[in-house]
């Protein structure tokens, strides 16, 4: 298939180059100039060369294309948005006039991104899928060279609108990229894992990060066997967003069973053992290197200020959720819940019609 990625950092070009190595003509598209330009150029001036280190299995591909041509996304089936989640509203405004009908976006990871598509592209016979988390994990570890830290055993992914779940299915599975499918992109937004995971675990190693000076990795210090009071902060947080899932009509699951669930295929395996295995990998990469990071303003504003607003609005008490976005506010010395993905922000008509 013709597919198109965008987003050039550590994600989308690990799955530019993994969907190429399946046999599909991959459009890698970068689309700002924040991050990774080095391994961007390198790409350009050799021909699209990849590789993918995975546990010492080495795979090279060559990616079709890699531009900043926003327009080159035409024709292609299937649309990957591999960006960060704060400027998802922005993108998606500005390919409004690119996509085309019957494109599906897939939208990695989604946080009800499908609001924004609604909100700026309702002119186009579009589908949206919502995934939970990266289907691979790793780093660019200098320029052309990925090294794989895990890759899911399960993807789960909602499907909107409804109606066209089953001809994306047909679609989507020809990406063998492990996808299951879930009733809702709701559930695939509040099921993001660094909703939890990312927000507990940096926030409170702040004074860690800052005194590492980028020696510190978050799932080996913050979250181990170890470390019951983070651990108790981390469930408490994962009981308002069940008590959320709940009041919007969707079975509860918490934190750890959604790990599982995307990391083993053992049915008989604890829930929080493989978490504490898959935090206790060698491969894990070092991060958040500073307080500033994705781990805080990125899924601060965009997953806990998200939670928060619709507890709200359902009558859910967060005070978890909000006493985390008054710290890393605090921190940052920003205003994260204005900053943030509110339910205005996305459209109260627009939650509605995904509900529907």
């Amino acid at each position: 298939m013709k597919i198109s990625i965008l987003g050039a950092g550590n994600a989308g070009c690990a799955v530019a180059a993994d969907l190429t190595l399946k046999g599909h003509e991959v459009t890698l598209i970068k689309t700002s100039h924040s991050m990774h330009d080095d391994n961007f150029e390198y790409l350009q001036n050799n021909d699209g060369k990849m590789v993918l280190n995975e546990f010492g299995e080495i795979k090279t591909a060559y990616i079709s294309k890699v531009t900043r041509d926003l327009t080159e996304l035409k024709n292609s089936e299937v649309v990957i948005i591999y960006i960060q989640t704060n400027y998802h509203e922005q993108l998606i405004e500005k390919i409004s006039d690119i996509i085309e009908d019957n494109q599906i976006l897939l939208i990695n990871p989604g946080y009800l991104s499908t609001a924004y598509v609604l909100k700026h592209c309702n002119d186009k016979k579009v589908i949206v899928a919502e995934a939970e988390s990266s289907f691979i994990d790793g780093r660019i570890m200098e320029p052309g060279y990925f090294r794989v830290g895990f890759r899911n055993v399960r993807n789960p992914i909602g499907i909107y609108p409804r109606e066209r779940k089953e001809e994306a299915i047909r679609i989507l599975d020809k990406l063998d990229e492990r996808f299951v499918y879930l009733d809702s992109v709701v559930e695939a937004a509040i099921h993001n894992p660094n909703l939890i995971v990312h927000t507990v675990g940096s926030v409170m190693s702040i004074p860690r990060i800052e005194k590492s000076k980028g020696d510190f990795c978050m799932y080996h210090e913050a979250y181990t066997r170890d470390n019951p009071s983070t651990w108790n902060i981390l469930e408490a947080l994962d009981k308002e967003k069940m008590s959320v899932l709940k009041k919007m009509g969707f079975k509860e699951l918490s934190y750890v069973e959604a790990c599982k669930y995307r990391n083993s295929l053992n049915e008989s395996e604890d829930a929080k053992e493989v978490f504490l295995n898959y935090a206790e990998m060698d491969t894990r990469a070092k991060g958040p290197t500073k307080v500033d990071s994705r781990y805080i303003s990125e899924d601060v504003p965009q997953g806990l200020v998200m939670l928060e607003s619709l507890g709200k609005t359902l009558n859910v008490e967060t005070p978890i959720a909000s006493s985390l976005i008054n710290i890393a506010s605090a921190a940052l010395y920003r205003n994260l819940r204005n900053e943030g993905r509110t339910l205005e922000g996305l459209g109260r008509d627009n939650l509605k019609k995904i509900l529907e």
